[in-house]
């Protein structure tokens, strides 16, 4: 095992004293090549291409004397100290830290930072990063290669955010771009960079654009999703929307939706047949990316301006399922307002890990319950029945009965 692992971070600054002292002991030098070519490390150390940090740490577990990596920015924020610290190498590393590229980005464009979400993209799992671009209206990503800007813009399609764009901070081919996503595709993109994604209700200002709104106090890094002025708790009344509730959009019901969708942050919500746009609503708040469709474009039209009042993210779309479907963007979880068993089979199709739809007989139950278990689902049904009383007489004010069916996916 090395005697001494110090990791060194470089945010392009000469190096601190403490880091000249490391650098100059090492035996073993790690870093990508613009850090190995730097002048103070000494020529008889064995020097290590940082491409998997993983191989990178059992090679310095193995190493006898004395070792550095050097990472980009902040190496204790998404960086290689949570690799190197993990039980199976069993390093115990020193830090000398530099500022992270994300505050340098956001340093760059002259914007807070307090309010971005912050997501690392990587190729597998690039998708997550995108819906949380989806959700939020700034986003600061992390990207790596074959999951950088163009590859953010192909997978947002229709969704246009501003993208500032920040190639090789802190060295001398540093450069800072500002343009709309759907141009980020027809550019090469040089690594690494940081990509700030702004857009949607109630987005922050461009860079360069005089400010929409006076600033106010924070209290709390990242935007709270769920957070409205005067509005507490889930699954709200119809009349917190504006809208009379539709057939099958009771609060119960919509209550025990939720529930089993579980939708979250990084996830895509499909909500298809969305009506008033209150489940698909209360999804955003969750923090979840959602598209919200409906064939019906008066109800579109509701559910865009709920979800601009309650200051979160929908992408409206407008057409009959199960055509429409075909090119939308893969869900997480489906909550099917509508279109019964042939929806619900079209959205198996796609295996989402969650489905939820409603029935308002036992015959529609039985057929959406086949389609989801045809599909590979896992089928739940319960029987619901809601009652709600005035409550100054203790009566009966309103009944409603419904059959709630859930999937969840039992193979990949």
């Amino acid at each position: 095992m090395a005697d001494r692992v110090t990791v060194i971070g470089w945010d392009g600054s000469p190096l601190t004293d403490a880091a000249r002292s490391a650098v100059g002991a090492a035996t073993l030098v790690a870093g990508a090549a613009h850090h190995l070519a730097l002048p103070e490390i000494p020529p008889a150390a064995e020097r290590i291409r940082l491409g998997s940090v993983g191989l990178a740490a059992r090679r310095i577990a193995q190493h006898r004397g004395t070792a550095v990596v050097f990472a980009d920015g902040d190496p204790g924020f998404f960086g290689v100290v949570r690799t190197l610290r993990a039980p199976e190498h069993g390093l115990e590393v020193e830090v000398v830290p530099a500022v992270s590229s994300v505050a340098a980005a956001f340093a760059r464009a002259g914007m807070p930072w307090d309010d971005a979400r912050i997501v690392v993209a990587h190729p597998r799992e690039l998708r997550r990063a995108v819906n949380v671009c989806r959700a939020f209206t700034k986003v600061a990503v992390l990207t790596s290669p074959g999951a950088g800007p163009a590859e953010l813009a192909l997978l947002l399609g229709p969704v246009h955010r501003t993208f500032v764009i920040c190639e090789e901070l802190g060295t001398d081919r540093e450069r800072v771009t500002v343009l709309t996503s759907d141009k980020a595709a027809d550019h090469a993109w040089r690594d690494p960079n940081v990509v700030i994604v702004i857009g949607g209700t109630g987005a922050a200002e461009v860079p360069g654009a005089p400010p929409r709104q006076r600033a106010t106090g924070h209290w709390l890094a990242g935007r709270d999703p769920g957070h409205y002025p005067g509005v507490r708790g889930w699954a709200l009344p119809a009349d917190a929307y504006g809208t009379p509730p539709g057939e099958g959009e009771t609060t119960e019901l919509r209550a025990a939706q939720l529930a089993r969708l579980g939708p979250r942050v990084g996830d895509l919500v499909w909500d298809i047949g969305s009506g008033s746009g209150a489940a698909a609503v209360e999804a955003a708040r969750f923090g979840a990316a959602v598209i919200a469709v409906d064939r019906d474009p008066d109800a579109c039209g509701r559910a865009t301006a709920v979800a601009r009042h309650f200051g979160v993210q929908l992408q409206v779309v407008h057409g009959t399922a199960p055509q429409i479907l075909e090119d939308l963007p893969e869900p997480d979880v489906v909550r099917v307002g509508g279109g019964g068993a042939a929806v619900v089979a079209a959205c198996a199709d796609r295996r989402p890990e969650r489905i939820v739809a409603h029935a308002a007989t036992r015959d529609e139950a039985e057929a959406i319950g086949r389609a989801l278990a045809e599909g590979g689902y896992a089928v739940e049904c319960a029987l619901l029945q809601s009652v709600e009383l005035d409550t100054t007489q203790w009566n009966e004010r309103e009944r409603a009965v419904a059959f709630l069916l859930s999937g969840r996916r039992s193979h990949p």
